[in-house]
């Protein structure tokens, strides 16, 4: 989807609203980043995501989703050789906590949530991992019981502290030093332990001044009682900074050997941050799933425009049935921008994998592009007129248009001398038409009105309007054209009734000779006929292209069953490997990888090439997989018992 649309249907403020609900800032930079898609089996795929994550929710709302801000930056630490911090090493291990809670959580949702649950058996528990770290690490720190040297250097340590503290303290209740001290407390300056004393009794005390207060009133004194004991405590608090290092270095390599798989678990936890944002959003809105289809089909029941919330007035809205092309008049502000809008921003929605917030029976068809034309373009630094910049747009849309491509437009050839514009109007409209594109256009001119009516393919719709209380219903009408009602407004403001006769009649004449003129001479039965036709042939071509791509591929996304020799995408691992197993119970798969075998789950794996497309029938695949000297091992023990003959294979 191009970014003109995304601004002109305001999605970017639905991706601004969502991201809110994201828990991790990479979950938040995904949504924000989140475009529309074009194939109905990955749609299909997210809503039902969606879906299962909002029922998941409603039954029980405490997801245990890990958060996992900081933890891209912890994983770079191992390669650049450099050493996880305590804190560092929490994190990976709360990650790991958070896997198996989120595995256990899943466990009883097989029924409520299968596909959204079966995304945990892909996660690794990392029980190994967890489990050591918790020993190491405690409060932020290096745990005395990480090793048995760290243990007892830090007993010597503390040995040797009590021994000073014990120094200090008696000088502190010595009788002789009394008056000389500021406070009768120990204090820490530099990492060594000092007396405060007061400073004009600085040499009166036997040991070295190590520090001063900032007023110059105190002075910090390193006894020398207790010099050669702080020269000690230096010595083992090197030693324990060694071991300390020796832990962590033990432990950084411990999870670089885990990369790989506390990868999966961030990829992991993430998709599952991401969904549980949109199924909040959805409980949020009230949305639901809504059905989906290749026809272009576009029914909407009781729609509400996400961003009006309950201010909105229900869209009733139909498209792609009898007609494909949709024609909306009325007075301004009487609601057609708003509801252009909300049924292409309710498409966007839906092909993003969001719930709207629509009624039940609602569907869409799934378009490839969204070409919009709304509000007004000027632009005074390129001095572009507001028409030049409409239609500057509008031929860009003419360049993309097609059998796959929604076109909004607004106030189709307004800006210009009315004739030239109903003229351009009639033309553009045609266009898109033969190209085969849905079309949803808003107008004045009553030209297009008569157009849309006695063209085939082309329906009129309308805004209602109150004459009594001269306000806008914001409700659409289908199958009848709108009127501006300026006549009406003008007599329930005071006009007299004689100009507004007079109005009508000169109105009447100007529509009648407009009609005989221009309108008729456009809307030969031959252009009409050629018109539909090549609209059907560019459909035709479309269908065509489906079914193609549907016989090629045949993607079956729920089942994601793998044959061996298949040439696979390995998400986690950004790169192809070829499968070398079947499926194992735990949804697993043997791939080889950059020459080595790695078990991956089937949710992470994507077929690239088939085996019979890459191999031909009867292939013999132990010529991929196996040794050249296990091949002659194979074929002589299968002719006959060979003493001693053994062969080697690797297993996992």
């Amino acid at each position: 989807m191009n970014t003109h649309t995304i601004n002109m249907l305001e999605f970017n403020k639905i991706t601004e609203t969502l991201s809110a609900y994201g828990l991790n800032e990479s979950t938040k930079r995904k949504i924000l980043e989140l475009m529309p898609s074009g194939q109905i089996t990955i749609i299909k795929n997210w809503l039902r995501e969606t879906t299962e994550a909002a029922a998941i929710l409603r039954k029980s709302s405490s997801v245990p989703i890990a958060n996992l801000n900081g933890i891209d930056h912890v994983m770079t630490i191992p390669d650049k050789g450099l050493l996880l911090s305590p804190e560092q090493l929490q994190l990976i291990c709360g990650l790991a906590e958070n896997v198996e809670r989120l595995q256990r959580y899943m466990k009883d949702k097989e029924f409520l949530a299968p596909t959204v649950s079966a995304y945990a058996y892909s996660l690794f528990e990392l029980k190994d991992l967890k489990s050591e770290i918790q020993r190491c690490i405690r409060n932020g720190r290096v745990d005395d019981v990480a090793s048995k040297p760290l243990e007892k250097v830090r007993k010597r340590m503390l040995a040797c502290e009590e021994k000073i503290k014990a120094k200090l303290d008696h000088i502190l209740k010595s009788p002789a030093y009394r008056d000389m001290l500021q406070e009768p407390i120990i204090s820490v300056r530099d990492g060594r332990y000092a007396i405060p004393v007061k400073s004009k009794f600085k040499r009166s005390m036997d040991g070295q001044i190590i520090d001063s207060s900032s007023s110059g009133s105190t002075v910090f004194i390193e006894p020398k009682d207790v010099r050669k004991l702080q020269d000690e405590l230096q010595l083992l608090q090197a030693e324990e900074d060694i071991e300390t290092a020796r832990v962590l270095g033990r432990l950084t390599g411990l999870v670089a050997g885990c990369k790989h798989e506390i990868s999966v678990n961030i990829e992991g936890m993430l998709h599952y941050d991401f969904i549980f944002a949109k199924a909040k959003y959805s409980i949020a809105l009230d949305g639901r799933e809504v059905s989906l289809n290749r026809e272009k089909r576009t029914i909407i029941h009781e729609g509400r425009h996400p961003l009006l919330g309950s201010h909105a007035v229900p869209l009733n809205f139909r498209l792609g049935e009898n007609y494909g092309a949709l024609v909306i008049t009325g007075p301004n502000t009487g609601g057609k921008t708003v509801a252009i809008k909300t049924a292409g921003l309710l498409t966007l929605m839906v092909q993003s994998g969001l719930h709207i917030p629509a009624g039940e029976g609602s569907e869409f068809g799934i378009y490839s592009e969204v070409l919009t034309d709304i509000g007004d373009h000027q632009n005074i630094e390129q001095s572009l007129s507001t028409f030049s910049a409409h239609m500057a747009n509008i031929i860009s849309i003419l360049q993309k248009a097609g059998p796959d491509t929604l076109v909004i437009l607004d106030e189709l050839g307004a800006g210009t001398d009315p004739a030239e514009g109903m003229g351009l109007a009639v033309a553009i409209l045609e266009e898109l038409f033969e190209r085969g594109a849905s079309i949803l256009a808003t107008t004045h001119y009553s030209e297009i009105k008569d157009f849309a009516f006695l063209t085939p393919g082309f329906e009129n719709a309308s805004m209602a309007f109150d004459l009594e209380s001269l306000k806008p219903l914001y409700e659409l009408k289908i199958g009848e054209a709108g009127e501006s009602q300026a006549f009406s407004i003008a007599w329930k403001l005071g006009l007299e009734q004689k100009l507004i006769t007079r109005a009508k009649q000169i109105t009447s004449k100007e529509v009648s000779e407009k009609k005989e003129s221009t309108m008729f001479d456009l809307l030969h039965v031959e252009a009409q006929t050629q018109m539909i036709r090549k609209r059907r042939e560019a459909e035709e071509g479309r269908n065509r292209r489906i079914r193609e791509a549907e016989k090629k591929t045949e993607e079956k996304p729920e089942a994601r069953t793998f044959e061996v020799g298949d040439r696979v995408y390995v998400s986690s691992l950004k790169t192809a490997g070829i499968i070398c197993s079947e499926e194992d119970k735990r949804g697993e798969y043997e791939v080889i990888v950059q020459g080595e075998k790695v078990k991956i789950h089937k949710l992470r794996l994507t077929l690239h090439i088939s085996r019979t497309e890459l191999y031909p029938e009867g292939y013999d695949m132990d010529i991929v997989f196996e040794t050249k000297e296990n091949r002659k091992k194979d074929r002589l023990l299968s002719k006959r018992h060979v003493d001693g003959m053994v062969i080697n294979r690797d297993e996992e």
